[in-house]
């Protein structure tokens, strides 16, 4: 299993930017939400076609990125 099967870069969709599979929800809007002190379930009501795991690989795709200064 990968570690991120959820989680698709298409330089046709949304610029480029990582989405959730099947999706034009960014990763980075998912991580943002969180960073930002949205809860899980919130985040679920606001977007109810996500599932927990896509939460999950957002902040995992996230903390793989480098950090920018």
């Amino acid at each position: 299993m990968k570690l991120l099967d959820r989680i698709t870069l298409n330089p046709d969709v949304m610029g480029g930017r990582a989405c959730i599979c099947g999706l034009r929800v960014t990763a980075g809007t998912i991580a943002g939400l969180v960073a930002t002190g949205h809860a899980r379930a919130e985040i679920l009501k606001l977007y109810p076609y996500l599932e927990d795991e896509d939460i999950a690989q957002a902040l995992k795709y996230a903390a793989l990125l480098p950090l920018k200064n």
